[in-house]
């Protein structure tokens, strides 16, 4: 078993304020990108947890991100909130026109916050269970560069494209999802790279088209889709929502843009929330209780819902106060820390 580290709330919070600082980020922005990368590793997620401080740094260092960028909401009568995250990252900008979103769906029923010109690299749920947490359902896409290929083809032209849903549920953890549309994670394949693992059969294929495990052949090929055609078109729906849709990049522009510089995508974000009082006419207990009818029958066969595992490893390093991390992580980190 391989050597661990712990570290606490602070240590997290410490490393990785030291790091996005020196990397170029502003306080504001190092601060929303902080409080979301400490909550993913204290779910015990982590491809998307201090991992993504690398990505962070290669992404400035790859010239095009403003550290400094102050987002910019634009004011509108409809259901739609449009903030301009102005070449950062999507974290601030979500956080800015958070409150917004969450005043007009109360008042429409449902709303949408469009953030345009962002850089993303985090997981969804954080997002969509802040509007759980304010008893809204939500739903969040956004695309990424054109790693995946679709299915029956040989090179990429999708993004990673991930959905994330989230159902608020009195006094429970809410129900939430939050998974790419390809059969791994981007970030996964990297680990398993890092630690010198083969890949599982049947999510990637190499730069000629053939099937791999071999990580580096995968990074240098294209990833799959899961369930084959259907996660295929499921991903160019998100494709279209997240990009067309919202007046934003799809992933092969955002490939494009990058122009070969590492990094996080370029590309804009959809968040959809719906307010359940007024889809349900008022009746919200009792359309609760129906939702939670379902959820028991699903547990009373044995299957476990989606993000159980990790509201388990929450509770746990919430309640013992710090998180394990590879012990090769943190050193990469340390010197992460000393170079940037």
């Amino acid at each position: 078993m391989s050597e661990t580290v712990k570290l606490n709330l602070d240590d997290i919070q410490t490393l990785c304020q030291t790091v996005l600082a020196k990397s170029g980020f502003g306080p504001d922005h190092a601060q929303a990108i902080t409080e979301t990368l400490a909550t993913c590793q204290f779910d015990d997620c982590q491809s998307h947890g201090l991992f993504r401080l690398f990505m962070c740094a290669e992404t400035m260092k790859a010239g095009k991100i403003d550290g400094h960028a102050a987002p910019v909401v634009t004011p509108s009568d409809n259901a739609i909130v449009r903030v301009d995250a102005q070449g950062g990252i999507s974290l601030l900008a979500f956080q800015s026109a958070l409150p917004v979103l969450i005043e007009k769906t109360r008042t429409h029923g449902i709303a949408a916050m469009v953030i345009n010109r962002c850089y993303h690299f985090s997981a969804l749920w954080p997002e969509v269970e802040r509007l759980s947490s304010a008893g809204l359902a939500a739903m969040a896409m956004v695309p990424s560069h054109s790693w995946v290929a679709p299915a029956g083809g040989t090179r990429g032209s999708l993004g990673t494209n991930p959905l994330a849903f989230s159902w608020p549920r009195s006094g429970k953890d809410p129900f939430t999802f939050d998974f790419a549309t390809s059969a791994f994670a981007r970030g996964e394949i990297e680990l398993y790279r890092r630690a010198g693992k083969p890949l599982p059969e049947g999510v990637a294929i190499d730069k000629d088209g053939n099937p791999t495990t071999d990580p580096q052949a995968a990074m240098e090929g294209a990833m799959l889709t899961f369930g084959s055609y259907k996660g295929s078109a499921l991903s160019i729906m998100i494709e279209l929502l997240a990009g067309p849709l919202i007046d934003d990049l799809t992933s092969l522009e955002s490939m494009e843009f990058a122009e070969g510089a590492g990094g996080a995508p370029y590309h804009g974000e959809i968040i959809l929330a719906f307010d359940p009082a007024q889809f349900s006419g008022g009746r919200v207990s009792e359309n609760d209780a129906r939702a939670e009818r379902l959820f028991a029958d699903i547990a009373d066969q044995g299957a476990r819902l989606p993000s159980q595992r990790r509201y388990a490893a929450r509770s746990r390093n919430m309640a013992r106060g710090f998180v394990e991390v590879s012990k090769s992580l943190y050193d990469d980190l340390q010197v992460l820390a000393q170079q940037v």
